[in-house]
């Protein structure tokens, strides 16, 4: 998939019109029969099944579906398992470039991903109350990396209280073995199955405390797709199951060299130290000689989130990157706006660039995640940053790993609200 883009100074960009905010549409039944149609030929190369669990709790909808995201299929799994029900769409802004109206047909409500939407929760509720449609969110915003939930937004059982209807929950199966996302857009033949259960009925969201809320959405998205992939037998027989592998695991837990790892084939490879990992089809890393660090790629990852936060701590960690800069503005186009510098350290992130013109910071507590991505549309591994005015999509040069950035930018937060936590 791609975007449009076009080439604008950032001048011309920041004199454009702000778009007009729009209500959410309820998506009609000829869009959902061709979402169905649409779907049905990737559902079927997949053998997809689903069963459901706990529904006589539901009660009446409409519903709020909360779906793990894991795969550019996660929105063909949620219309297959709720048709013929209508549902919108809580999408990134991005989603609805150069192709606005069938996107709102549809039913999407696009908000800023990782920026603050206060009229996120009034468009949501709309759509249930006054449409009476089901909408479907993706409350961890960006995909998985390792196959394991990303980090979620504290208080979302506050969101839910104040909603008041039932809560959904879609889990999937498979569709991150099919097509990771550091896979480079190379499918691979896994079944996909889905669960659709009644999460918390409304009596029950009116009972629970919002902590307590949130530890059951803590609980319903605690997976792990390599651990389930290896503990069902899912042989993926592919011979390019490793290619991009060093876009989560950029550094090497023998020498400590980053930006020297590669993943081709079915090897991961540091070429600082000649470190060779050999992914079997079960989806663990077995050391070709020596000491075998971290069979399962995502203790792998949890291990450079431990090295992240320690250059934190010891004021080591510092992205300094020579980036192409698109920035978004409207429905219209990624405005190309030329070349700067992204740096990334204890006080947020600094973008400078096209010709001086362009100057934005951004605090660490701005937000509890980072919109970071590989192969963004096709046109390389992003970091996106910005707020309700603008979005600047980063696309580092050097190849700089952009999931490090976003851990960091994680390991920030937290550090920012622990450090400014009231004391008890």
């Amino acid at each position: 998939m791609k975007i449009k883009t076009k080439k604008l100074s950032f001048e011309q960009v920041r004199a454009l019109p702000k778009p007009i905010h729009k209500k959410p549409k309820k998506r009609g039944f000829l869009f959902s029969a061709l979402i169905r149609v649409l779907s049905f030929f990737d559902m079927l190369g997949t053998g997809f099944s689903y069963t459901t669990h706990h529904m006589e709790k539901a009660g009446d909808g409409p519903y709020l579906i909360l779906m793990n995201h894991s795969s550019f299929i996660d929105l063909e799994i949620a219309s297959v398992v709720r048709y013929p029900a209508p549902h919108c769409i809580v999408s990134t802004f991005d989603g609805l470039v150069g192709k606005e109206w069938l996107m709102r047909q549809i039913g999407c409500i696009p908000t800023q991903k990782f920026v603050s939407d206060f009229r996120l929760l009034s468009d949501i509720r709309y759509a249930l109350k006054e449409l009476k449609t089901d909408v479907l969110m993706f409350p961890e915003a960006g995909y998985s990396f390792d196959g394991c939930a990303t980090t979620l937004p504290r208080h979302l059982g506050l969101l839910l209280k104040r909603l008041d209807v039932p809560v959904l929950h879609i889990q999937t199966y498979g569709a991150f073995a099919r097509d990771p996302l550091y896979n480079g857009l190379q499918k691979r033949k896994v079944k996909v199955s889905a669960t659709l259960s009644c999460l918390l009925s409304r009596d029950e969201l009116r009972e629970k405390s919002v902590e307590e809320i949130d530890a059951v959405i803590d609980r319903a998205f605690s997976f792990d797709s390599f651990a389930w992939q290896a503990e069902n037998g899912i042989e993926i027989q592919e011979p390019f199951r490793a290619d991009g592998l060093h876009r989560i695991l950029y550094r090497c837990p023998h020498c400590e060299s980053e930006g020297a790892m590669e993943g081709k084939g079915t090897k991961l490879t540091c070429h600082a130290c000649g470190k060779v990992y050999e992914l079997d089809t079960l989806g663990r890393l077995q050391a070709e000689e020596g000491e075998t660090a971290f069979p399962h790629i995502p203790d792998w990852y949890a291990w450079e989130r431990e090295q992240v936060r320690k250059e934190i701590e010891d004021g080591s960690y510092r992205l300094d990157a020579e980036v192409d800069i698109g920035v978004l503005a409207d429905h219209k186009a990624l405005y190309m706006v030329g070349s700067g510098r992204l740096i990334h350290d204890r006080e947020g992130f600094r973008l400078t660039g096209c010709g001086g013109t362009l100057s934005y910071t951004q605090p660490p507590r701005a937000s509890h995640s980072l919109n970071s991505d590989y192969f963004w549309y096709e046109i390389g591994d992003v970091i996106g940053i910005g707020d309700s005015q603008m979005l600047y999509y980063c696309f580092p040069k050097g190849g700089e790993p952009v999931a490090k950035a976003r851990l960091a930018a994680e390991e920030l937060y937290k550090m920012e609200k622990s450090e400014k936590a009231p004391a008890r």
